[in-house]
C-alpha cells in the first residue's frame, strides 16, 4: 500500500513534507478541510509514510461496500447527532490500550465555512494525555505535513485561539469555505 500511495501522490503532483511524529500516541488535526479531496490526500500521505492514523467520519457513510473499505483504512464511524455519545472516553480508552495510535480529526467539523471550530480534539487529547500535531494540507504547494507538536494547556479557548492563528496562512482547496475565526 505504501508504494501505491506514493505513486498516486506523485501522479497528482503531491508530496509529504516535514518530519514524521516522534510521539507514539497523538491526536493529529488536519486543516484546512474544505473538500472531500482532503481525506484522499491526507490518507495517501499517512499510507505513504506508514503512519497508522485512525480517522473519525460520520456513520452515514458506512454503507456497503464503502463501509468495509473505510474500516480497512482505519476509519471509525461517529454518530454526530448523538450528543450523549461516549466518544471522548472511548477514544481515551483506545489510546490507553494501544502502544501506538494517531487519531486524525478535522476541527472545522465540516467542509463548509465555520467561524468556530470544534474543540473535541483538545478534549480527547487532554483525556488521553496525548499531544496534538498541527497537520496541514496545502493545495498551493501540494503538500501534506503532520507537525508541529502542540501540548494542550487545559484552557481550550486559549489553545483554540493559538491553534487557529497558526493556520491564517493556509492554502485550502476552496479558500472561500475556510475560516480561522475572523
Amino acid at each position: 500500500m505504501r508504494y501505491i500511495a506514493k505513486f498516486l501522490m506523485w501522479l497528482g503532483g503531491w508530496k509529504y513534507a516535514g518530519a514524521l511524529p516522534e510521539e507514539k500516541k497523538a491526536v493529529i488535526i488536519s486543516v484546512p478541510h474544505t473538500s472531500n479531496w482532503d481525506f484522499f490526500w491526507g490518507e495517501l500521505s499517512f499510507l505513504s509514510q506508514r503512519v497508522p492514523a485512525f480517522i473519525l467520519m460520520k456513520k452515514e457513510l458506512f454503507f456497503f461496500p464503502l463501509g468495509a473499505l473505510l474500516r480497512a483504512l482505519r476509519v471509525i464511524p461517529v454518530d454526530r447527532g448523538n450528543k450523549d455519545s461516549q466518544l471522548v472516553s472511548q477514544m481515551a480508552e483506545e489510546f490507553r490500550k494501544r502502544d501506538t495510535m494517531y487519531l486524525c480529526i478535522t476541527p472545522e467539523g465540516s467542509r463548509q465555512k465555520r467561524k468556530k471550530w470544534k474543540k473535541g480534539f483538545l478534549v480527547i487529547a487532554q483525556a488521553a494525555g496525548v499531544p496534538v500535531y498541527l497537520g496541514r494540507i496545502d493545495y498551493k504547494a501540494k503538500t501534506c505535513t503532520i507537525g508541529p507538536l502542540f501540548r494542550p494547556t487545559g484552557d481550550p479557548d486559549a489553545d483554540m485561539a493559538f491553534i487557529m492563528n497558526t493556520y491564517r496562512d493556509a492554502h485550502p482547496k476552496y479558500p472561500d469555505q475556510f475560516s480561522c475565526g475572523e
